[in-house]
């Protein structure tokens, strides 16, 4: 079995503090701009921190893959096409989009990957 590769330590220690008996984490990225604060993943889930809660709040999201619907690159229109060298992904959850930057195309290409093998392999 592998080790997790992750950007934080304290991102890592707050995905493993909540993980259920015998799942297992895959990665954790830091990631960059406004809202999210980091992506986890496990081999049951996908753990979003999002920052955007009034008065400083922050919440850690949970989200079984089964309950993820598509899974995103994210480039501006002159970079469309080269859109899996995007350092952006889009995670599709019911009517909400949850939209990621990372610190690098191959951290979201690893996040992208290891969800669409999540989605894909029922």
């Amino acid at each position: 079995m592998s080790e997790p590769v992750f950007d934080k330590r304290d991102q890592l220690d707050k995905v493993a503090a909540g993980l259920l008996e015998g799942e297992r984490i895959i990665a954790v990225y830091d990631a960059i701009g406004a809202g999210t604060g980091f992506l986890g993943l496990t081999d049951l889930r996908a753990v979003l921190q999002d920052n955007s809660f009034v008065g400083k709040r922050t919440a850690i999201t949970s989200v079984p893959y089964g309950r993820i619907s598509s899974v995103s690159f994210v480039a501006d229109r002159n970079l469309l096409g080269r859109f899996a060298s995007s350092s952006q992904i889009a995670i599709t959850v019911g009517a909400a989009v949850h939209e990621v930057a990372f610190r690098g195309d191959d951290k979201a290409r690893h996040a992208h990957d290891v969800i669409l093998w999540h989605l894909t392999r029922s």
